[in-house]
């Protein structure tokens, strides 16, 4: 729901941000419940599909609030320690449902974007949060996003004599 600025200030990046976020869910929407609560996304920590949207949608609404800030004057800069915020805002949604994590990212897309449109003037500060929560972030997690999910759809049919894998039930996972 782009404002009257966003527009004409940031339409590059709403287009490159929604395009991401579009093949995300796409491919995220691909996956069943139990597909998602898998572990293997990522290894050490072992990540899910339900933590790469748990740190996505984070990562939406640090920006949302960063957003928030700017427009209101009590902005401080981004000089953060990434690695610090990815491993708290992890803990912070560590043993939450999928359906947590799904929701929480959906409404940190829609806030972010709520905020993102109220800007009235391009900033240096604005433009990292874009790119770190946006679309450029997608981007960084896509491709092995694509790599998974096909590995996740393809053990659904195992070749006839295959050792059939079985997944974790949601009650399984922390």
């Amino acid at each position: 729901m782009p404002g009257p600025h966003t527009g004409a200030l940031y339409a590059a990046e709403l287009e490159v941000e929604r395009a991401g976020w579009y093949e995300l869910t796409s491919l995220v929407r691909s996956l069943t419940a139990d597909e998602c609560l898998v572990p293997g996304f990522y290894r050490e920590p072992d990540w899910t599909v339900r933590d790469l949207v748990a740190h996505i949608g984070t990562w939406l609404a640090e920006a949302e609030v960063q957003f928030e800030r700017m427009s209101a004057g009590t902005y401080e800069g981004h000089e953060i320690d990434v690695d610090t915020l990815n491993e708290l805002f992890l803990a912070a949604m560590a043993g939450h449902p999928w359906e947590v994590a799904w929701v929480q990212a959906n409404a940190g897309r829609s806030r972010m974007i709520v905020e993102w449109s109220l800007m009235e003037r391009p900033t240096e500060e604005a433009a990292w949060w874009i790119r770190k929560s946006g679309g450029d972030h997608y981007a960084e997690h896509l491709g092995r996003l694509r790599a998974w999910s096909a590995e996740l759809i393809e053990r659904r049919f195992p070749e006839p004599g295959a050792e059939v894998a079985t997944l974790p039930t949601p009650q399984t996972r922390q």
